[in-house]
């Protein structure tokens, strides 16, 4: 059994690093004041980004192991595991942690924004950051310790606390977003061997055993998460990865419906489990039925 540190709340990692507690739910720790210290595989409970000028190597992060780029920030969620067991050595990090629990962003705008960081995910890689953007960031953790250094806990001060943690994430958000954008140049053959998957799916008659296809089904084909998967697709089409297996679909269901199969024989053939289901599709992405199509 691996021996895990359970970060239940920021402050567990704090006094396992020999870090000072400053707020219940909020953990801002410099490592350059506290190493050297012990490697530990943890289990979070919390939200934190690991924002550091270096990283141990071989971390384990879910279910795979990987080294980080020098200079990055590692974002992790409530239920994710990664670090790294301790080995016995000592670890010298430069660089920060945020820590925050999901209990300071009950009953916020934040909340709810927190589902439209995808840089969280397991499958997102590590943000690799600018010099600019070090020395930003760097400079709000530095605010935010000095806040909570100087300041008894009160709802003031937690205003202020998730003011500095919202533009830290929104700076996390523009780099994730410009790691996209640089992939622009693989998105085209990413939608490509997307809308490849689809079509062998269908000649080799996979949905006549596993149904219309899934987001997640291609995602895994590809070797990506659905998270990414849509990403992409939005970036490259302005739409949904579900929204084009719709097109997809439909456009198949045409040319069988042109091809003298009536609605039934049709969503049979599509792996729709009843006709009605293909019915709605349909008129849902062409704005009629299969009926009037064929009545045109």
């Amino acid at each position: 059994m691996k021996n895990i540190l359970h970060v239940s709340d920021p402050n567990v990692y704090a006094r396992f690093v020999g870090a000072r507690e400053l707020h219940p739910l909020v953990s801002v720790i410099h490592y350059d004041e506290v190493s050297p210290f012990r490697s530990s595989l943890n289990r979070y409970g919390v939200y934190g980004l690991f924002i550091q000028k270096s990283f141990p190597r071989n971390l384990t992060y879910g279910m795979k192991m990987f080294d980080v780029v020098d200079g990055s920030i590692l974002a992790v969620e409530p239920g994710q595991v990664g670090g790294k067991e301790d080995d016995g050595e000592d670890l010298y990090i430069s660089g920060w942690v945020l820590l925050f629990s999901p209990e300071l962003l009950r009953g916020t705008d934040l909340e709810d924004r927190m589902k439209e960081y995808h840089f969280f995910s397991y499958f997102s890689e590590p943000l690799k950051m600018g010099p600019s953007e070090w020395g930003r960031i760097t400079q709000l953790l530095t605010q935010m310790r000095y806040e909570l250094q100087e300041n008894g806990d009160s709802l003031a001060l937690r205003d202020v606390i998730l003011g500095y943690i919202r533009l830290i994430l929104e700076y996390c958000q523009r780099i994730h977003l410009r790691m996209i954008s640089q992939e622009d140049k693989t998105s085209s053959d990413i939608l490509k061997r997307f809308h490849n998957l689809l079509r062998q799916y269908y000649m080799d008659g996979r949905q006549m055993d596993t149904g219309v296809p899934s987001v997640r089904y291609c995602a895994g084909q590809l070797a990506y998460s659905p998270r990414y998967l849509g990403d992409v697709i939005r970036k490259s089409t302005g739409g949904t990865a579900i929204g084009y297996i719709h097109v997809f679909v439909v456009g198949q269901g045409k040319n069988l419906l042109m091809n003298g199969h009536n609605v039934n024989e049709t969503a049979h053939l599509l792996g729709f489990e009843f006709p009605h289901h293909f019915t709605r599709l349909f008129k849902k992405v062409t704005g009629i039925t299969p009926t009037e199509f064929l009545g045109k």
